[in-house]
């Protein structure tokens, strides 16, 4: 069903579980750049010159130039109104709420969101190459040279805690199981192009039991738009806040 306007609030009930899964839009309202705004070029880099395994193999010194420039760039950005109506629900639907963001920033978290995942990494945090075993450490660093770059313990570089392509998306097991449990899936600004995160709409509508409502807001209708129960154009920071109404 495509919906332009929502004159009623969509219902949650007391029995439904919402997961959450939001992307690169919710961040672009804060003013955070996105590689699609410029034909794939993020600051006049392409994806597989500083987001990708080889990339960090090749040259790691833009690697860590890119991600500090983004660490500066979250610091100066701040959650916008559909980060805080998405804090909200949380506060009011407690354990039957659950979000997993593509995003890297921190902008959940300081709206106030809890129960999450970032299943592409954060941006303030880092990690040795070498998975050693040392621990995820936070890291709000902005490094103009490798040589500012700390080591690991071990000896090895360290390296942002980012999924970079190609690489595995973390807490896996956790969304699967929070999709197979809820009872409606949001979607919040993706395009719904990005694999294995696109297919989550797929998966609520065929998960055991009945099939989870499916909503999606954005400025755009999504590649996989015909998964979803009902579309709402528009930007999330207009469209969420007071959307739905917690029973």
């Amino acid at each position: 069903m495509m919906l332009t306007n929502i004159e009623s609030k969509i219902k949650i009930g007391p029995s439904d579980r919402l997961f959450v899964l939001t992307g690169a839009g919710i961040s672009a309202e804060s003013g955070l750049k996105t590689f699609r705004d410029g034909g794939g070029l993020w600051a006049g880099h392409r994806v597989e010159s500083v987001a990708t395994p080889e990339a960090w193999k090749n040259d790691p010194e833009l690697v860590w130039r890119f991600y500090s420039q983004r660490r500066k760039d979250a610091v100066a950005s701040r959650p916008n109104a559909a980060h805080q109506a998405l804090a909200e629900l949380e506060r009011q639907l407690g354990e039957r709420f659950f979000l997993c963001t593509q995003n890297v920033d921190d902008l959940h978290e300081r709206a106030g969101s809890t129960n999450m995942v970032h299943m592409h990494g954060e941006l303030f945090k880092s990690r040795c190459e070498d998975d050693c075993g040392s621990a995820v450490q936070y890291d709000e660093g902005s490094y103009e040279s490798l040589d500012q770059v700390p080591k690991c313990r071990c000896g090895a570089r360290i390296r942002p805690h980012i999924v970079w392509f190609g690489e595995i998306p973390f807490g896996m097991h956790r969304i699967e199981k929070e999709i197979e449990r809820c009872t409606m899936l949001l979607v919040v600004g993706t395009s719904g192009a990005v694999y294995p995160a696109a297919s989550f709409v797929h998966w609520a509508r065929r998960r055991a039991g009945s099939p989870a409502r499916t909503f999606y807001i954005g400025p755009e209708e999504p590649l996989n738009v015909g998964a979803f129960t009902e579309v709402i154009l528009g930007k999330a920071g207009e469209r969420l806040p007071g959307l739905f109404e917690v029973a």
